[in-house]
């Protein structure tokens, strides 16, 4: 397995050079003609990686709207790093913190929905129009648990698709409350990330899939960041002793070598008693997405 940091850099160059494929500007192009129809904007992010499951053109887009931000998946997150996030994007728009899986915060949405349409619904009763209707987009890049949103916040994918002004039939407005309806949208990522940082920390949430990258790095750099800042996590999951820990810290490439002793640990033996570095990196990864890690954050504010 090869750690050298510009084989990494060649790897993830490779992959923005195809990353943005054709539907993806036909998409962008289709939320702009849709945001005329919009209300409110929701913006969907994953709060282990604020940052990198950010779509930077989302904020351009929507610049004129009214905008609500989510943090999902903050029961996958370090609760601590969730607070302070949420007192950072809270500068730019309203911030609420929610996990589809569970229905955390879910509820809080629709009643964020109805305070910021508040004094618009106002107006509109003055002029003789009663009962409107909120019309919501939600946007967010692949993977960031927008299925499970919106089967959350309509009580179980209640679709509706209406032939309404200006509204085509294969549009899907999806009832999500008394007054609002939601406009879903395909994931939408950008045409070149970044930085590496971007990429990696979108390749150990599995936004980009496994099979693009060479899935031993992936694990190798994120054992890497864990052990920075999760050291106790890892420590617990495995059951590292002292004394392993210091041969690990002894060794010239002791991330690998941590590597090796969780594979050894879990039985990720091939013939001849090596390790198999596919079955050991699919561990690593599957027991952070799955929280058998802990709750962590991968950024910081």
């Amino acid at each position: 397995m090869s750690n050298n940091k510009k084989d990494n850099q060649e790897v993830f160059s490779k992959v923005s050079i195809n990353w943005y494929p054709g539907h993806m500007a036909k998409t962008r192009k289709q939320i702009e003609q849709d945001l005329k129809l919009i209300d409110v904007v929701i913006e969907l992010l994953d709060s282990r990686i604020p940052i990198a499951s950010r779509n930077p053109d989302i904020k351009n887009l929507t610049k004129n709207k009214k905008r609500i931000i989510l943090l999902n998946k903050c029961d996958l997150s370090d609760e601590g790093i969730n607070k302070k996030w949420l007192e950072k994007l809270s500068q730019e728009a309203p911030v609420i913190l929610t996990d589809a899986n569970t229905g955390k915060g879910i509820e809080k949405v629709s009643k964020k929905i109805d305070e910021l349409m508040k004094d618009e619904i106002a107006k509109q009763a003055a002029r003789g129009r009663i009962n409107k209707t909120i019309r919501v987009m939600i946007l967010g890049i692949p993977n960031v648990g927008k299925s499970s949103f919106i089967n959350r916040i309509a009580k179980k994918n209640k679709l509706e698709v209406g032939n309404r002004p200006g509204v085509t039939k294969s549009k899907q407005w999806i009832r999500i409350g008394k007054n609002q309806e939601l406009l879903d949208t395909p994931g939408v990522l950008w045409p070149k990330f970044e930085n590496n940082e971007i990429a990696l920390n979108l390749a150990f949430t599995g936004t980009i899939k496994d099979d693009i990258l060479e899935k031993t790095e992936v694990a190798y750099e994120l054992l890497k960041r864990l052990y920075e800042d999760y050291k106790e996590n890892v420590i617990q999951r495995y059951k590292i002793s002292d004394s392993e820990i210091i041969g690990i810290e002894e060794n010239s490439n002791p991330i690998y070598e941590l590597m090796k002793l969780i594979g050894k640990k879990r039985g990720a033996l091939v013939s001849g008693g090596n390790i198999d570095d596919e079955k050991i990196a699919r561990i690593i990864l599957e027991d952070f997405r799955t929280c058998k890690l802990g709750k962590i954050s991968l950024e910081k504010p």
